[in-house]
């Protein structure tokens, strides 16, 4: 146990991180190597990764990896037949018990499988499923949403976030799509794990939103972020920041995504309604709310300052911003819910992982920010998470506090983010001491900073470290003017496990499972993190 203090809200709080935990085996599998710096992009010449001893990468799939059973443009694995990019993101890892079939009858898929959405738009992105026992090229990489043979269409997303839910033996796929006005327009599905594919969508239940991270805890839970860009500050805008006059705000954007997790009333079946939530921080005594009218209060604001902060510890609760029922088709819109409830919001979390020395009791997530360096340069915004952070939200029980408000936990910030750490995005424990961390600089900050993107480890206990453990290179399709940058994304460690006792969150890292990862973007090449 530990005791921490409500920083503005002068009272403790006990956190409890083990009660029935797996225990913590820190300096098993631990990452001390480093890559000492990040490669530098250099136009029209393309530049290999540079990973850290003793660990290697092998290459898992690529775009020109056909599709076993092609549907309309789906053709490859990381290509349209247009020649548009798929951009696969989260992958998800299991071992299944037994062979779950395919498109193809009798034929032996093996046990041992990758899964991933891709983020591609125009109703075309769709999910893939790599048979890693399979050596036949023409097997290896099978279709599980096919287009509509009516609009040649599959009616899906930028599907980003991944996950497994063992309650309902099926994958969870998260859509980070929003509409002109930035409210969310995306939801989440369901896949099913065995042939033939059953696909559900949950819009009347967990609702519309820009989401990315979904994960279930062990009681069937579902929690998910948000990753919704906000207003950028009117051109030119200087304000008073911190007693400071004439602060350029530059490219600051308004914070603007939020917490969520959703309570089914049946876990093994999500559409049999429950309550959807959002989380609402106090900090320094008054709830951090999005004002729609105010978004240079928004982005200056003091307790933005306060809650990036680290070592302070904020109060935080769940708020109820929408309930469902058996039978319910509406959807509704969770990000306008969980703005007019007065939920807390954040500058563009996009990932979120479960301690598993916790018990399900903590977790981190990941905080983009803005991703432009002359705004992070500013000290101001830096201190309001321009670079990004990495954030830590603890259960701690309800108990009275001052003015009998009843509070569910603490939220702080585990890592302020800064040039050569900025704009965190995917999220794994590498083991149980040390987090992965992918970053999301984008093609503007690569340029500006002259760093391509890096995977981190960070310490989360006995001092915060980090390690750089890839320096992600660029492919020969990123490397000319104009083209996107290659971005390391789809990072998952995992032990495969379809057990409710096993699931990500009870056991991490590379000690008890594998780690794969996606170079995004160009030749879209999945690896697995190899360690000898």
């Amino acid at each position: 146990m530990k005791t921490s203090i409500f920083c503005g809200a002068a009272v403790a709080a006990l956190l409890v991180y083990g009660a029935g935990a797996a225990q913590a085996r820190d300096g098993i599998g631990t990452i001390s190597n480093s890559v000492p710096d990040a490669v530098k992009p250099i136009t029209n010449n393309a530049k290999p990764n540079v990973v850290a001893a003793p660990f290697t990468l092998k290459q898992v799939a690529y775009f020109k990896d056909p599709i076993e059973n092609p549907s309309g443009v789906i053709t490859q694995f990381g290509r349209l037949s247009t020649g548009a990019d798929t951009v696969p993101d989260i992958n998800t890892y299991l071992v299944l018990p037994a062979n779950p079939g395919g498109p193809t009858a009798g034929y032996d898929y093996g046990t041992h499988f990758l899964f991933q959405g891709h983020e591609n738009g125009g109703d075309l992105a769709y999910v893939t499923r790599i048979n890693l026992d399979v050596a036949d090229p023409a097997h290896r990489i099978t279709l599980l949403t096919p287009v509509n043979e009516a609009t040649g269409k599959t009616a899906l997303n930028r599907i980003d976030g991944s996950s497994y839910d063992p309650f309902n033996d099926t994958l969870l796929f998260a859509e980070e799509n929003e509409d002109a006005s930035l409210n969310g327009a995306g939801t989440v599905h369901s896949v099913s794990v065995t042939w033939p594919p059953v696909h559900k969508s949950y819009e009347a239940f967990i609702g519309l939103g820009g989401f990315e991270g979904v994960h279930p805890d062990n009681k069937g839970n579902i929690y998910l972020v948000e990753d919704i860009g906000g207003v950028t500050a009117p051109a030119g805008t200087k304000a008073t920041v911190d007693g400071v006059r004439n602060v350029p705000l530059l490219n600051a954007k308004q914070p603007h995504s939020f917490i969520y997790r959703y309570l089914p009333n049946n876990p093994k079946d999500l559409s049999a309604g429950g309550k959807l939530q959002a989380l609402q921080a106090t900090v320094d005594g008054e709830v951090l709310k999005f004002h729609a009218d105010d978004v240079v209060g928004d982005i200056t604001s003091t307790k933005q300052r306060l809650l990036y902060s680290p070592g302070r510890y904020w109060p935080f609760k769940w708020v109820t911003i929408h309930t469902s029922n058996a039978g319910d088709t509406a959807p509704f819109n969770a990000t306008a819910a969980a703005r007019a409830a007065g939920a807390t919001p954040l500058k563009r979390p996009e990932n979120l992982v479960f301690d598993p020395t916790s018990d399900f009791n903590t977790f981190y997530i990941t905080v983009t920010g803005d991703t432009d360096a002359p705004t992070g340069q500013v000290p101001q915004l830096a201190k309001r998470g321009a670079w990004g952070a990495i954030m830590r939200i603890e259960k701690i029980g309800r108990f009275p506090l001052a003015g009998s408000v009843a509070y569910d936990g603490v939220i702080s910030t585990a890592y302020l983010g800064d040039a050569d750490h900025a704009a965190f995005d995917n999220i794994a424990f590498a083991n149980s001491n040390q987090l992965f961390i992918t970053e999301d600089r984008g093609d503007k900050l690569h340029d500006q900073l002259k760093k391509f993107d890096s995977i981190w480890t960070f310490s989360v206990r006995g001092g915060l470290s980090s390690k750089r453990l890839v320096a992600l290179g660029s492919d020969s399709l990123t490397s000319p003017l104009g083209a996107s940058d290659n971005e390391p994304t789809g990072l998952i460690t995992s032990n495969g496990s379809v057990l409710k006792s096993a699931i990500v969150g009870t056991v991490g890292g590379l000690v008890d499972g594998r780690a794969f990862f996606t170079k995004q973007h160009g030749q879209n090449r999945v690896y697995e993190i190899i360690r000898p």
